[in-house]
């Protein structure tokens, strides 16, 4: 009986205007990566770049070559938003914006995720049989309707994003402002030098204002797709998100995905309004016409899928709870899990190298090896100190020297005290790294480690 849900026949406007949304933000993701240095910054300046473990293959793309990945990514956005050959061009670009996405962390990012979940989805949705060059070519594929399933999957991923997001912000870095009065320092900074109202900007600095923006912000990520899905309070929400993601989109510098989430929010209103606003012209859909639509025999087969996807995308951010430790200190099931914006790190972090035929011991200087970037995300983060160790006993056996290599680690979170992190006795070298469960070289948690120092306002830097 669920099958036949997931394949009751609504009007397609939706899909539509969102294959348009998708492709014009996937071109100005693509070529503005190009065109502000982000690709030079993360693919063509570094002679590595700390993978996804597993992905360490990729490196030989390093380099020029990435600039013509990504400007021929922005093509392929441009054709989707077209609805040009639409099937191979969402297959290339799921399969581009995937191999890119597992080639760094360094800027690890949820929208990115996000981003390829979506694209992906795109690959199975007949997103071309309506406004689209697909239909002046092959007239027959003209259509406007498509099944539920096409809606539900966005709504349903949308659920699990945002209220993931709210759950993880249940803890005291985030509820009692100590992140965000990080995050906001330079807005803060902002506001004293363009803003002549001191009312408003010493309130910026405020302990309080952080704390207003982290309740708000546990809120928002809670209710807002139920409020946007209801009618009754569907246009407040819609503003309310409109305010949300441009402020977030302005202080806090978090690319695209304000933008990307407002496009999605078009799933959550009623087909036929998102009709009435971007095609006017277009025909009502009568469920009962008997239009060029996909035909799937095995809908049992694809309900089976669905749900599985669902319930592998329900679990992902819950698997932190299987592995020993708090996550927020180790990491670990941090990633894939919308954990999004949650906390800052400061670190200081030193690798020694010992040779084994001698016993000598030095200390590596990360200038030689990696960008200012990666200095910077490498010392707070258990997998990217384990694959910088994997490379260094690489480089040195083409020398010809066996080694071991050790790291010394404090880190602080959310401004709060240094604390000791990595086992200065464990050779990451020669330590296999364990992909499902604790590494055991990193130092449990302390009690609270959330304790912030006695600083209330952010510098005033006048």
């Amino acid at each position: 009986m669920f099958g036949n849900f997931l394949f009751h026949r609504i009007d397609n406007s939706q899909i539509i205007a969102f294959r348009i949304f998708f492709g014009l933000l996937m071109v100005a993701e693509c070529w503005g990566a190009i065109a502000t240095g982000w690709v030079k910054e993360t693919f063509v300046e570094p002679t590595i770049t700390f993978t996804f473990i597993g992905f360490e293959w990729t490196n030989f793309l390093l380099g020029t070559p990435m600039y013509y990945i990504f400007g021929f990514l922005g093509l392929i956005g441009l054709l989707i938003c077209l609805g040009a050959f639409y099937r191979i061009s969402t297959v290339i670009f799921a399969l581009g914006w995937s191999l890119v996405y597992f080639m760094q962390k360094e800027h690890y990012n949820n929208h990115y995720y996000l981003v390829m979940l979506i694209a992906w989805f795109m690959v199975f949705i007949p997103a071309n049989r309506y406004r689209a060059v697909d239909v002046w070519i092959w007239p027959q594929i003209r259509s406007t309707y498509t099944f539920y399933w096409t809606r539900l999957l966005f709504i349903l991923q949308l659920l699990i994003v945002y209220t993931y997001a709210a759950v993880a912000k249940l803890y005291p870095g985030w509820m009692n402002g100590d992140f965000l009065m990080a995050r906001y320092m330079g807005f803060g900074r902002w506001a004293d030098k363009h803003i002549q109202w001191d009312p408003l900007t010493q309130f910026v600095q405020t302990r309080e204002f952080a704390q207003i923006f982290s309740w708000l912000g546990f809120g928002f990520d809670l209710i807002i797709i139920p409020a946007l899905l209801w009618k009754k309070t569907r246009v407040i929400a819609f503003f309310s998100a409109l305010f949300f993601h441009l402020f977030n989109s302005v202080t806090l510098h978090i690319g695209i995905f304000p933008y990307f989430a407002l496009a999605l929010a078009v799933f959550c209103f009623p087909p036929e309004t998102i009709r009435k606003i971007f095609f006017p012209k277009k025909s009502t859909f009568l469920p009962g016409s008997n239009e060029f639509g996909p035909r799937h025999k095995n809908q049992t087969v694809f309900t089976v899928i669905f749900f599985i996807y669902i319930s592998w995308q329900i679990y992902l951010p819950l698997r932190h709870w299987q592995i020993p430790g708090d996550v927020l200190w180790t990491e670990e099931g941090h990633r894939l899990s919308w954990r999004m914006m949650l906390r800052t790190k400061s670190a200081t972090t030193y690798f020694y190298v010992v040779d084994k035929s001698n016993g000598k011991r030095e200390t590596v200087n990360l200038n030689d090896y990696l960008t200012h970037l990666q200095r910077s995300r490498i010392t707070g983060k258990p997998d990217m100190m384990w694959q910088f160790a994997q490379y260094l006993r690489k480089e040195y056996a083409k020398k010809g020297k066996e080694i071991e290599v050790y790291t010394k680690a404090r880190i602080s979170i959310n401004g709060g005290p240094y604390f000791e992190y990595t086992d200065e006795k464990a050779d990451l070298a020669n330590t296999k790294w364990n992909y499902f469960g604790h590494q055991e070289w990193l130092r449990q948690a302390p009690a609270d480690y959330t304790k912030v120092a006695e600083k209330e306002k952010l510098p005033n830097r006048n």
